[in-house]
């Protein structure tokens, strides 16, 4: 085993735009700059690994394609790839984010190592849906419920969700609340930006509205546009709608039907969203459930006040009337409400110099710190 200081370890997620991949690509290019080896294992490259870095290697889970199958068995071949790597460049653990498939992945590949002599501790994340949405269905319970038993050790990244898990699987093993993180270096306000590109989006110096998502129903983004027509009639704004998804043909279609194709801005998924928070002035997130809400704290980071439903673990990041407001699900007129009032010039400045302060208590430094320090529960064992 090696020393705490110099961990070798596989790290398991999704490599899409979603909270849970982009937490763990993160995390693992965080701790390649403090030395450690980390070893990516997934279907495709993460979004966020678009360079090349020093202590970073990326190991492409490959899955059959034979007509036997209906379903192709990515699984397996993920429990396969995860046995692979740790027999070959000894890792010293795994760390796994979301629990659906990878948790089970995990422990199914600990279970064959060991009959190779080999111990392969677990670590496993939980990130929201895989608890809360996915996580619920019957398909999927016992099986969840077993890997995280399984694991030697569990996180979540709100209390929220720590607690759902409690309450839904029944489970006795400990978990350990490590909030999601953001680079205060990346996500910042940035005036340049902000006074050359503004005038772009809001030629007749309007407000601007923002949300980024992946468009499912999860996240009403239906109620994003009912929110901003309301707001619309009071002070004149645009809307920015950041990301793709199933629901975006719909919302196009209410955007031609309500005669908004020149207010509304579709800008499909966005590598460098910063710079498009770094000109909006407020954030919307109306989802109907939110282990956490990295695209809200990413938002304050660039000192973008929040607007969004009391969901899931929002309230341990949105305090009321501080950084931002809060409503109930689907409350939309209250949440224009919230909207207008940020908006007016004399409270503006106080929102976003608290939603910039909000973020600060989330800086990846702090955070990633705190990871290291979960890391050496399983070096001492």
């Amino acid at each position: 085993m090696q020393s705490f200081l110099f961990m070798t370890l596989g790290i398991v997620c999704y490599p899409t735009f979603g909270g849970s991949g982009v937490i763990a690509t993160e995390l693992g290019k965080i701790l390649a700059s403090l030395g450690h080896c980390i070893h990516f294992i997934t279907y495709d490259r993460p979004v966020r690994l678009d360079f090349f870095a020093q202590n970073i290697y990326y190991h492409e889970v490959v899955t059959p394609n034979y007509p036997l199958f209906q379903y192709l068995p990515y699984e397996s071949a993920l429990i396969s790839k995860i046995v692979d790597v740790a027999m070959h460049y000894n890792l010293d653990f795994v760390h796994v984010h979301y629990a659906i498939p990878h948790a089970s992945a995990a422990v199914f590949a600990k279970q064959i190592l060991k009959s190779h002599q080999i111990d392969l501790p677990v670590i496993t994340t939980l990130h929201g849906t895989d608890i809360t949405l996915v996580g619920k269905e019957e398909t999927f319970k016992t099986v969840i419920k077993y890997a995280i038993e399984q694991s030697d050790l569990v996180t979540s990244v709100s209390n929220y969700l720590k607690q759902a898990t409690y309450d839904y699987f029944n489970v006795q093993q400990n978990i350990e609340v490590i909030p999601n993180f953001v680079s205060l270096e990346r996500f910042r306000p940035k005036p340049d930006i902000r006074n050359m590109y503004r005038k772009l989006i809001a030629p007749n110096d309007e407000k601007i509205l923002i949300h980024t998502s992946n468009f499912r129903k999860v996240k009403r983004v239906h109620d994003v546009l009912e929110i901003y027509l309301k707001v619309k009639k009071h002070i004149p704004s645009k809307l920015i709608m950041v990301g793709d998804g199933p629901e975006r043909t719909n919302l196009e279609k209410f955007v031609r039907e309500n005669q908004l194709t020149n207010c509304v801005i579709f800008m499909g998924k966005q590598e460098k969203v910063e710079d498009i928070l770094a000109i909006s002035d407020v954030f919307l997130m109306p989802s109907e459930s939110e282990s956490f809400g990295l695209a809200a704290l990413e938002a304050m980071a660039c000192g973008i006040p929040v607007v969004a439903s009391n969901a899931g673990g929002l309230p341990e990041v949105i305090r009321q009337d501080f950084n931002g407001f809060m409503a109930d699900v689907g409350d939309i007129d209250k949440m224009s409400e919230f909207v207008i009032k940020i908006l007016k010039e004399e409270k503006y400045s106080y929102f976003s110099i608290n939603a910039l302060r909000t973020a600060q208590n989330f800086d990846e430094n702090i955070i990633v710190k705190t990871y290291e320090k979960f890391y050496s529960q399983i070096l001492k064992k």
